[in-house]
């Protein structure tokens, strides 16, 4: 089309060669190639002029529409990579993301006033490209995938306890000894009973039976905070509790290696403003780095 319309306004094929930057055999052969797509001949050549046929002269003014379209939305693309707009679907762990996540969505949108945001909150994993989220934050090693990651925290996993509980009870030196407490299950830490801790450089895991189990870190907490017992849980989840002293950190030196944070998205190539700004934010703005 861009080819036709060019011979059409220059009145001939090599100014329009000149213009586009191809050889005038070139030219022709998309001409010729265009004419026998439509089935109909668009010019009439003579050795002195180039003129538009009947169905040419109608084929130039809707070619001039599409043409002016496609300008236009290679326009609002090119303008979405380096001003930030339209709508960013961000996907977030459900308490990390109420506690965390929603914040920086709220600064964002603060900042970009030509950004609207869809913020989903769930524990399940989901299919970036599938349903159609610009990016996610992730805790945890991340599988082999052909998403991209920016690690931009890391999340302890410990072991908590209320005072007056080890108090009471005495406080574990060791994994061996969580047998003889109390402990209290949160559900979406692991799928099994079992606590894993490391000790002299191996991975051991160390059986429970739990006096409470729950599926929400806030119960857990709260139950521990009462007394209930020993609970194991991410470092953000009982950051409040410890601040306010209301639990203590037990079996420090036998934890597992923080787990990374990352934000993820499915390519880096003509990464869009809506999301490169996002992840700039984060990185300008947050500590998710839970020491």
């Amino acid at each position: 089309m861009q080819a036709f319309v060019a011979v059409a306004d220059l009145q001939g094929f090599a100014p329009a060669a000149r213009k586009l930057g191809m050889s005038p055999s070139g030219l022709t052969r998309l001409i010729a190639a265009l004419e026998e797509r439509l089935g109909a001949r668009l010019l009439q050549r003579t050795t002195r002029s180039v003129t538009l046929t009947d169905v040419g002269a109608r084929y130039l003014e809707r070619a001039r529409r599409i043409l002016a379209d496609v300008e236009e939305a290679e326009r609002a693309a090119e303008g979405e990579r380096t001003k930030p707009g339209g709508r960013l679907v961000v996907s977030a762990p459900l308490g990390f993301g109420r506690l965390h996540v929603s914040p920086v969505v709220s600064a964002y949108l603060t900042r970009y006033p030509d950004v609207s945001a869809d913020l989903r909150l769930s524990d399940r994993m989901v299919n970036l490209v599938e349903d159609g989220v610009d990016l996610a934050v992730r805790i945890g090693h991340l599988p082999d995938s052909t998403l991209v990651a920016r690690q931009v925290g890391e999340m302890r996993r410990i072991v908590v306890a209320s005072r007056d509980y080890l108090k009471r009870r005495g406080e574990p030196k060791t994994p061996q000894e969580i047998a003889a407490h109390d402990t209290i299950q949160f559900g979406a830490m692991t799928a099994g009973p079992d606590w894993r801790f490391v000790e002299d450089g191996h991975e051991i895991r160390i059986g429970v039976t739990p006096r409470f189990s729950s599926n929400s870190a806030d119960a857990a907490i709260h139950y521990a905070e009462q007394g209930g017992g020993l609970t194991r849980v991410m470092a953000y989840q009982a950051a409040e509790s410890l601040r306010a002293k209301r639990l203590r950190i037990v079996l420090e030196k036998f934890e597992l290696p923080a787990l990374p944070i990352h934000i993820v998205y499915p390519t880096s190539r003509l990464l869009s403003a809506k999301v490169r700004t996002f992840i700039d934010l984060v990185a300008e703005t947050v500590d998710w780095y839970f020491g």
